[in-house]
C-alpha cells in the first residue's frame, strides 16, 4: 500500500476512534473520557485493525478501575474496521485538570 494511502488510512481511523471514545463517559461525571483528557495515547494500525490506547482515570483509588478499560475496548470494537482493541491504564503522569478540554471544563462549571 502506499505511503498516503497508509498516512490517509492511520488519520481516518484515528478520527473514527477518538469520536468512539467521545461516546465514552466517565461514570462520576458528566464528560467523555476523551474530553476529560483521560486518554494520554492512541495507537493506530489500520492494515490490521488494531487500535491501543494508554488511559489514566482521575484517581488511582477510582471504583471502576479493574472494569473500566473493557468497557472502552468494547466501544472500539464495535467499530467495523476494528479488529482488536486493547487498554492500558496508566498511572503515571497523574491525572489533572488541566488535561480537561474548554468544553469539557464548561460543563463542570471550572472557569479560567
Amino acid at each position: 500500500m502506499p505511503a498516503e494511502t497508509v498516512s490517509i488510512a492511520h488519520t481516518l481511523l484515528t478520527g473514527q476512534v477518538i469520536e468512539v471514545l467521545r461516546t465514552v463517559y466517565d461514570p462520576e461525571l458528566p464528560v467523555n473520557i476523551y474530553d476529560l483528557g483521560l486518554v494520554y495515547d492512541i495507537q493506530v494500525e489500520p492494515q490490521s485493525g488494531s487500535v491501543h490506547i494508554r488511559m489514566t482515570l482521575t484517581a488511582p483509588g477510582c471504583p471502576v478501575a479493574q472494569t473500566f478499560p473493557a468497557t472502552v475496548e468494547c466501544a472500539l470494537r464495535e467499530l467495523p474496521t476494528v479488529n482488536e482493541a486493547s487498554v492500558e491504564l496508566v498511572w503515571d503522569p497523574p491525572w489533572d485538570k488541566s488535561r480537561m478540554s474548554k468544553g469539557a471544563r464548561l460543563i463542570l462549571g471550572m472557569f479560567d
